[in-house]
């Protein structure tokens, strides 16, 4: 792991997001007994949105002096990619379409707001 491209730990490191968090489900809980659209297209947009914004920072960075690395991403947002990996808990009978989308949303921006506080 330690001699892949930076670009390559962050492709594993969203695919395991998507295998572990969005992929598998357990039918016997509430919150993944089903999986509305609403809630997978918003679990989608912020994984990739976390892809895209990681791999941009890494390869805009990749020639300068402050370099961003895949270590300085998961120091750095540990608290981002812990809510990534939670959306699934979002029980979309008992919160609700409404607040589960207003939660992702608000994510999806929090999530943009630390890539730039990053860069900066």
């Amino acid at each position: 792991k330690a001699s892949l491209a930076e670009t390559d730990k962050i492709t594993l490191e969203v695919a395991k997001l998507l295998k572990d968090d969005f992929l598998q489900q357990n039918s016997y809980s509430s919150y993944d007994r089903f999986c509305p659209f609403y809630k997978t297209v918003g679990m989608l947009k912020n994984i990739i949105a976390f892809y895209d914004l990681a791999r941009h920072s890494v390869e805009s960075t990749a020639q300068s002096e402050n370099k961003i690395t895949w270590n300085v991403i998961r120091e750095a947002m540990g608290n981002i990619m812990y809510q990534l990996s939670s959306m699934k808990f979002k029980d979309p009978v008992k919160d609700g379409e409404a607040k589960i989308k207003g939660d992702f949303e608000q994510l999806h921006e929090d999530l943009q707001q630390a890539f730039r506080n990053l860069e900066d």
